[in-house]
């Protein structure tokens, strides 16, 4: 008699994949606060007690798919940086940040969860949220890599870090909402000015230590 095990497996896996994408799309529609267990459960064509089979709260569900995310936006910044070496690399890795987000708005959106309902933090639970802000700094950090390989000092470095994050983050609010047209600007220019000024800034010796 064959063993039914990785049938029941694949059959198990294949059930969390379709609880993910049904969720994405409930997500997506009503955001973290709007959503529930059982709107999830309707679209995924599952009852809700097949849901708590494979996640304890919609929390839960909600940070698989950003750590899903996290983890695609991490290895397309270093294979970006990567794939460069000098100036070239801190460019690359800080436009491949923002190229990411740019060409999949709703992991951007799906990355904003800390301000659901407004600009009060809401979080997914104390340790689902530090594991989730180092996947992020993971996922920045061949960018402050690239900084120091270009002379940066490691506090200035990582200070770099931190604004290219700011500064990508605050031009893709503008790109998806439509607000950059008002100022007949384009965000990706604009932020690859920001980092060539980044550059500059440190071969120019600010941003090198002593």
């Amino acid at each position: 008699m064959s063993d039914v095990r990785p049938m029941r497996s694949r059959a198990s896996a294949a059930k969390r994949e379709a609880i993910l994408a049904a969720a994405r799309e409930v997500f997506a529609e009503t955001g973290l606060e709007g959503a529930s267990l059982r709107s999830v459960a309707a679209r995924a064509g599952y009852t809700p007690a097949a849901l708590y089979f494979h996640f304890e709260s919609k929390e839960a569900i909600y940070a698989e798919l950003l750590s899903e995310s996290l983890g695609a936006l991490g290895r397309r910044v270093a294979d970006a940086a990567g794939e460069e070496k000098g100036e070239a690399r801190l460019r690359s890795a800080a436009m491949a940040f923002f190229d990411f987000y740019a060409h999949h708005p709703q992991d951007l959106d799906l990355g904003f969860y800390l301000f659901r309902g407004g600009m009060k933090p809401a979080g997914l639970g104390r340790e689902r949220d530090l594991m989730l802000n180092r996947a992020l700094e993971a996922a920045l950090r061949p960018i402050a890599e690239a900084a120091t390989d270009l002379g940066a000092d490691t506090d200035s470095a990582d200070i770099l870090m931190v604004d290219v994050f700011a500064h990508a983050t605050g031009l893709l609010l503008l790109l998806h909402t439509g607000r950059i047209r008002m100022f007949g600007a384009n965000a990706r220019d604009l932020m690859q000015r920001y980092v060539d000024d980044q550059v500059r800034s440190i071969q120019g010796g600010h941003h090198a230590g002593p």
